[in-house]
């Protein structure tokens, strides 16, 4: 396969793009001269090298503390850092991009957590398409500190009091958010956290990248 095909075949695996958008992709690069493609070759190198995956909600950030290689520090972005975030409510979402237009509305201050993805309907395998266990063992981590510190006066380790499953209202999306939901539910039978869905704000089939921010917070308020 010559390089032009292969370039078209990266691109079209792309989230949103097709065969003739990937080979316009490839003209458009083609047409650019070799000081473009230097810099865009040396860009999405830069974006690697200089953003790291947070290790406690998995969302992607630029680290400024060092190289995204050094094992020895711990990888953890600023939303979960920030301690004047609400820490008692959890927010689960599919994708980066669904976190950057919750943000951008501004309507919710509490931590989340990134599944990486959704489940197709058909799907039998949803280990293999999302962040279950991860996200299950961070529910189950904040639990056990919070069982070992009820007492104590410094409240640094809170319990996830609401837990918010902020999914797309697509097929695959309530598939996913029922999967999720069921395996939440069973790690928290009897811990009095509550598990919620965004309202209606969202319309059937619509999905989060996409919403306006007004429909978010429409969303958040009437979530249930």
């Amino acid at each position: 396969m010559d390089s032009p095909r292969r370039l078209e075949e990266i691109f079209a695996h792309f989230p949103g793009i097709g065969p003739r958008q990937a080979r316009r992709f490839v003209y458009y690069l083609m047409n650019k001269p070799p000081a473009f493609i230097k810099e865009f070759v040396q860009l999405i190198e830069e974006v690697k090298k200089s953003t790291s995956e947070c290790e406690m909600c998995h969302k992607f950030f630029t680290n400024t503390s060092g190289s995204s290689r050094d094992k020895s520090k711990t990888l953890i972005c600023g939303i979960c850092s920030d301690q004047n975030r609400d820490q008692t409510i959890l927010m689960i979402v599919a994708r980066d991009s669904d976190f950057e237009s919750i943000e951008k509305s501004g309507a919710y201050k509490g931590l989340y957590f990134i599944l990486g993805g959704s489940v197709p309907v058909l799907d039998k395998e949803p280990e293999k398409r999302i962040r279950l266990k991860s996200l299950l063992e961070r529910i189950s981590s904040d639990i056990s500190k919070n069982s070992k510190s009820i007492s104590a006066a410094d409240g640094q380790s809170p319990r996830f009091q609401e837990i918010i499953l902020s999914l797309n209202t697509t097929p695959d999306g309530e598939h996913t958010a029922t999967i999720v939901r069921d395996a939440i539910s069973n790690i928290t039978a009897g811990k009095q956290i509550k598990i919620t869905i965004l309202g209606r704000g969202l319309s059937t089939g619509a999905e989060l990248e996409y919403a306006d921010s007004d429909t978010i917070r429409n969303a958040l308020k009437n979530r249930a």
